[in-house]
């Protein structure tokens, strides 16, 4: 479940954890009063784990990274087309007034395109994130009609979650490894 550079691990904790804040946020929409201390947590957490992860990339600047002249470009190229999915699957779902779908839509484009980072950059568990990602932006919808509560508080929740223990994680990992 490892990389093989400390700056990578590093900076994958620092993104893992801002989004996981912003997950945890968004689930804030409408949960259930139960949820609020956890998701508060969550984003704390989150944040900590950010910060860490963002000046232990810092210490290892100049160290050896996966990307280079050939892995940037292509991961520019998929970031690219996540956005332009997220963006167009979010304004058709405005369009057809069902925007409490888009953060669900959000969530399992951020997991189908975690899967070609993941093996751009060969960090194993980055390919673990992108199925949880995907199968709790799958399972939301349901989950939350099941339970009668908001599904931007069930895709929240549950990918905040997920980004947040692989945020530790690899930050872990990159503590260990240094």
């Amino acid at each position: 479940m490892i990389t093989e550079h400390v700056r990578d691990a590093a900076a994958t904790a620092f993104v893992f954890g801002f989004f996981a804040t912003s997950w945890f946020g968004w689930a804030q929409e409408a949960p259930p009063k139960r949820l609020r201390p956890v998701l508060i947590a969550g984003s704390v957490l989150a944040l900590i784990t950010a910060a860490a992860g963002a000046l232990f990339a810092w210490r290892h600047w100049s160290d050896g990274t996966a990307f280079d002249a050939d892995t940037s470009p292509v991961f520019g190229i998929v970031v690219g087309i996540e956005f332009g999915a997220a963006a167009v699957g979010a304004g058709l779902l405005a369009l057809l007034r069902r925007t409490e779908l888009t953060a669900p839509w959000i969530a399992f484009v951020v997991g189908v395109h975690l899967f070609p980072v993941a093996a751009l950059i060969d960090y194993p568990l980055v390919h673990l994130v992108a199925v949880l990602v995907t199968v709790v932006a799958v399972a939301s919808v349901p989950v939350a009609r099941a339970r009668a509560v908001a599904v931007s508080a069930v895709v929240g929740l549950g990918t905040g979650a997920v980004l947040l223990v692989a945020a530790v994680s690899s930050l872990l990992i990159a503590l260990l490894a240094y």
